[in-house]
């Protein structure tokens, strides 16, 4: 059974396992910081704004997430001690910063009324099993949005690019990526899907 709540819904005592699925959901795009996800899943879980999350649970159990903004709300609120205490004096200064620059700014046509829909992704023991549909289904219904952008997929995306589409957002930006062969794709998307 499948179940879909928001972060702050769920409480505290599932902050640990929303940040393991963001963590696993995004290794690939965090090694930089630690190779280890139990370690990246302990840096991170500070940051996570619980409210700005969409769990989706499968028997009980955080299994895909997704935040959901809007007008100058953010998802993440880092704090640099958290970073240092688990990387190191180095790589959590950098780490932080990097999360800082990467992962925090609202879109150019923020406000309210417009959603952002980021960080979207399911855990890998659970993928195939329409958790992401689900997930997606509750938020283009949330009240109060005329409008859900999802910024920066990877061309190579394929399954989230589907998905997306089955709801059906639409195309309004690509962003070529630089050194795209040492990043394996080579443009960034953005789709919006405007409501009813």
């Amino acid at each position: 059974m499948i179940e879909v709540k928001r972060g702050n819904e769920l409480g505290e005592g599932y902050r640990r396992q929303i940040t393991e699925v963001l963590v696993r959901g995004f290794a690939e795009d965090f090694t930089f910081f630690s190779s280890d996800p139990a370690q990246l899943t302990t840096a991170f879980e500070h940051m996570l704004l619980m409210e700005r999350f969409v769990v989706a649970l499968a028997e009980g159990e955080p299994a895909a997430i997704a935040s959901v903004t809007s007008g100058d709300q953010e998802c993440f609120a880092p704090r640099l001690p958290e970073f240092r205490r688990h990387l190191g004096l180095l790589r959590g200064t950098i780490s932080y910063l990097v999360v800082r620059s990467q992962f925090l700014g609202v879109p150019d046509q923020a406000r309210d009324g417009l959603a952002e829909i980021g960080f979207v992704t399911t855990a890998p023991a659970h993928q195939r099993r329409g958790l992401g549909n689900a997930l997606m289904q509750y938020i283009v219904g949330l009240p109060g949005y005329d409008e859900f952008i999802l910024r920066d997929i990877k061309d190579t995306n394929a399954p989230a690019l589907g998905l997306y589409r089955k709801f059906g957002f639409t195309e309004y930006r690509r962003r070529p990526v630089r050194f795209a062969r040492r990043a394996g794709f080579s443009q960034y998307l953005s789709l919006i899907l405007k409501g009813a």
